[in-house]
């Protein structure tokens, strides 16, 4: 009697997840992100900003005190520190609202389901972001262009031209086709919005923290790692998708290859200095017959990188509508998988 009680409540608990999050991929998908509303990421990196300078500053008292070395495990130490902090704060405020709701009402806890669900994805407002870069370029607008890529691109915008913007719009699309789209909505498919927002934690202290430089070298080691460990098997999964993608763009569409996509990943994936950045760019360049990554400007400082692709042509601004095609196209079958394999594993407990 015991063990059907609880199976009853595990469906219903199934049932509710699968609701939310196909709920909350079609909230994506339409509204994107209401810059006029507070967003639980921007608080996440609030919380970062502070957590970063209390730590620091706690570490300047005795600074003088260390050697080079010392102060460099110290930084290690406390970007270790900043990691459980900003992940077990932000676990705790995820779970404390998700259960309550839930515990009111199971149309609440489905509501605050879908709306962090909502919240977690990145589908439009990635297109909207990078579409800013496209209508400026058509508009031969440089400088609305440089300005539009820096919000989205962490790489030094000022002196890159028409096809160096449109490059950079393209490959953060790519990139974030992944990091934005498909890692999270694979996490909250496994762990709901817990896990999904325990992934976002991780990619915004990376995004943030997690640079090479003078400043972050030591301090964002920790996030950084964390991140490529976390983003390994997704970003593969989303190479996979977006392979995919390209073959049924292709079959309509002249400017998609399928087969280039596939070529070029197996040849350029691993080139990138993270494990998982090249997945979904070595598609998107395979796919479209263009050429990507190379030498970028951070921070005032040149960083050599390979070429990622073959220039079969030129780029051009409309590869950013392209790229977009591309990522909508991947979301879409990811979010299908899912919910294919949510209804699979629904009817076996229907079976029990």
């Amino acid at each position: 009697m015991r063990s059907s009680i609880l199976l009853e409540c595990i469906k219903d608990i199934f049932l509710y997840h699968i609701t939310a999050f196909f709920l909350g991929f079609l909230l994506d998908l339409v509204l994107g992100d209401p810059y006029c509303l507070p967003h639980p990421i921007r608080l996440i990196g609030k919380l970062i900003t502070t957590v970063e300078m209390r730590l620091r500053n706690k570490g300047k008292k005795d600074k003088n005190k260390r050697k080079d070395r010392g102060q460099s495990a110290a930084e290690l130490h406390q970007g270790k520190c900043l990691v459980v902090m900003i992940l077990c704060s932000t676990v705790a405020v995820a779970s404390i609202l998700l259960r309550s709701a839930y515990w009111l009402n199971p149309y609440a806890g489905i509501a605050l389901e879908t709306v962090m669900t909502y919240q977690i994805l990145a589908v439009k407002c990635l297109k909207v972001e990078s579409m800013k870069v496209y209508y400026a370029l058509k508009n031969a607008d440089l400088e609305q262009a440089r300005t539009a890529v820096s919000m989205i691109v962490g790489r030094d915008t000022a002196c890159l031209d028409a096809e160096g913007i449109a490059k950079a719009a393209i490959e953060t699309v790519a990139e974030n086709t992944s990091d934005g789209v498909i890692a999270p909505m694979l996490y909250l498919a496994v762990g709901g919005p817990i896990l999904g927002f325990f992934y976002k934690a991780v990619n915004t202290m990376d995004s943030m923290v997690g640079y090479k430089n003078d400043r972050y070298l030591y301090f964002g080691r920790a996030a950084a790692k964390l991140d490529d460990m976390v983003n390994f098997i997704p970003s593969r999964i989303s190479a996979f998708l977006m392979i995919v993608a390209a073959f049924v763009l292709g079959m309509t569409n002249k400017y998609f290859s399928g087969t280039g996509a596939l070529k070029i990943y197996q040849r350029d994936r691993r080139k990138h200095a993270s494990p998982n950045s090249a997945q979904t760019e070595s598609v998107c360049a395979g796919a479209l017959g263009i050429r990507l990554a190379g030498d970028a400007s951070y921070f005032g400082k040149i960083v050599k990188k390979p070429h990622i692709g073959d220039a079969m042509r030129e780029v051009e601004c409309e590869d950013i509508k392209r790229v977009n095609q591309l990522m909508y196209v991947t979301a879409w079958m990811c979010e299908l998988v899912c919910l294919i394999v949510f209804l699979l594993l629904l009817s076996v407990f229907e079976c029990i």
